[in-house]
């Protein structure tokens, strides 16, 4: 799906620039202008444009909303308003998702309005979905180019899951059981012996301690590395090592047997 960004009436030449140079920044390259207020090849749009330059140049410009959507089945509109829209709003991530939808052969729009008024309820009706950015209720305004860089940013991060989702990419299976209850026993037993721990109130501290590595859910390398350092600790404690003893030459325990 090829994804063309179009900016309506835009006034200011630095957000011109700007928002070339996010289409770079996000991997787009279909920049659509709609009778542009300004002049989006001038020098402060350069100039603001840095590697995006390719993209300011290449962008086509449109007399009207509906000729620069003609070839777009799905449009994703943004608006500010926030009420008083002939359609719903939905969050960024509902409708991105819904433009990702679209067959990889078709293309598709994300439109955003004017720097002073935003879209007219006419141009909003050419969309499918609208897109609304939460923001504080008190001052809910944002620049043209910021409001690109959020939207996109949200994009990417859609094209990213979706991509580890279809790759199968998921966290490491965690550690058996078995192994991490040996780590918390070893742990536990260094506990008691340099006193951290106090047999009293041992059992109510590991559980804090067992609770803790139950939400960081370790897989196999983590454990054996934590029960690595759970072995040197014990190794220098019993040798009486002080915490900043530097030994030319030090030696190590024998290494532990696979769990």
């Amino acid at each position: 799906m090829t994804l063309h960004l179009v900016l309506v009436e835009p006034a200011g030449p630095l957000n011109v620039g700007s928002v070339a140079r996010l289409c770079a920044n996000y991997g787009l390259t279909g920049l659509r202008l709609v009778a542009p207020r300004c002049d989006p090849l001038g020098e402060e749009a350069r100039r603001m444009a840095v590697h995006g330059l390719a993209v300011l140049e290449t962008a086509r410009t449109y007399p009207t909303l509906a000729a620069a959507l003609a070839d777009c089945r799905r449009v994703v509109a943004t608006s500010g308003r926030g009420e008083g829209e002939p359609l719903p709003l939905d969050p960024p991530e509902r409708a991105l998702a819904w433009l990702r939808a679209a067959p990889a052969e078709e293309p598709a729009a994300l439109v955003f309005g004017r720097e002073d008024r935003g879209l007219a309820n006419e141009e909003l009706r050419q969309a499918g979905r609208l897109l609304h950015i939460p923001t504080n209720s008190s001052y809910g305004s944002l620049n043209l180019s910021h409001a690109v860089a959020v939207v996109l940013h949200e994009w990417q991060s859609l094209q990213r899951e979706s991509s580890a989702a279809a790759t199968g990419a998921c966290p490491p299976e965690p550690a058996p059981r078995a192994a991490l209850e040996a780590t918390l026993a070893d742990a536990e037993a260094l506990l008691l012996e340099v006193g951290f721990l106090h047999p009293h109130t041992a059992r109510a501290r590991m559980a804090k301690l067992r609770t803790l590595l139950q939400r960081a859910q370790p897989g196999s390398n983590e454990v054996a590395l934590l029960r690595g350092m759970v072995a040197q600790l014990r190794w220098a404690s019993r040798r009486g090592l002080p915490i900043d003893a530097t030994p030319s030459v030090r030696t190590f325990p024998p290494p532990l047997p696979p769990p």
